[in-house]
């Protein structure tokens, strides 16, 4: 007898072998005997001694291992659990005297090393299903995640919010007139707008000089200067591109 034969016995009581939900595995009185190679028929009469004063060793076994006597006698239609074909297996392995098996204890030997229910869970494909405090947790973690995710979402929109009024700012402070006074000379802007649209910083005083030559070449020029409300300065005047150019190229040199 080979782990060959065990695993072709195995394969042909298969179908003798349920688990339930909880992964105990049970296995009908002919599936025990075919594992321990022993009758069925003589397997169940040693079991229905549990209901006789007079009891078999097997029985006995299946007592001090912690088996009620009218549980034993429920095998014979419910089925052998597994802990219990474990012990059937080291009985007819080891204790049954004349009536041991080599399959038996070459079977005892094979399921030791993982026991029995681990083996019917495998090869019934069985695997252990969340139980609610898993469950729980796993929605903690998802709920977790969304809010994680939603924080990150706000945060990209307040930045994105941030951009855009920074735009905004940058595009007041340039002061672009629109096209109603576009004019050959280019758009208008005020000093402070056409310093902010070089990227260059200046003063008041300096604004206010550059503004007085303007101011001086525009009348030169006779270009009419327009004068708009400023909350920082009151009334500034705006000034072709050209003659800004001109202003500051001037100050430059």
């Amino acid at each position: 007898m080979s782990q060959i034969e065990i695993a072709q016995i195995i394969e042909q009581i298969k179908q003798e072998i349920l688990i339930d939900a909880n992964g105990q595995g049970k296995a009908s009185v002919r599936a025990a005997a075919r594992l321990a190679n022993v009758n069925d028929a003589g397997l169940l009469r040693s079991l229905k001694t549990a209901a006789d004063i007079s009891r078999s060793k097997l029985v006995e076994r299946l007592i001090y291992k912690g088996f009620e006597c009218a549980e034993i006698l429920s095998w014979s239609e419910s089925g052998i659990p597994d802990v219990a074909v474990a012990t059937i297996l080291h009985y007819y392995g080891y204790e049954a005297g004349k009536r041991c098996t080599a399959q038996a204890k070459l079977a005892c030997e094979a399921f030791e090393s993982i026991g029995v229910r681990a083996w019917i869970q495998d090869l019934l494909g069985w695997t252990k299903p969340a139980n609610p405090s898993e469950t729980v947790m796993t929605q903690i973690q998802l709920l977790a995640a969304i809010a994680q995710q939603m924080a990150q979402q706000e945060q990209y929109l307040l930045e994105q919010q941030q951009q855009q009024n920074q735009i905004l700012a940058r595009l007041k402070a340039v002061e672009v007139e629109p096209d109603r006074v576009n004019t050959p000379c280019g758009h208008k802007y005020s000093v402070v707008g056409f310093a902010n649209l070089q990227g260059l910083e200046i003063s008041v005083k300096e604004a206010g000089t550059k503004g007085r030559k303007a101011s001086a070449l525009c009348r030169k020029q006779g270009i009419e200067i327009e004068r708009i409300h400023d909350p920082r300065f009151g009334k500034v005047g705006l000034y072709p591109e050209s003659i800004l150019v001109e202003v500051f190229k001037a100050e430059q040199n």
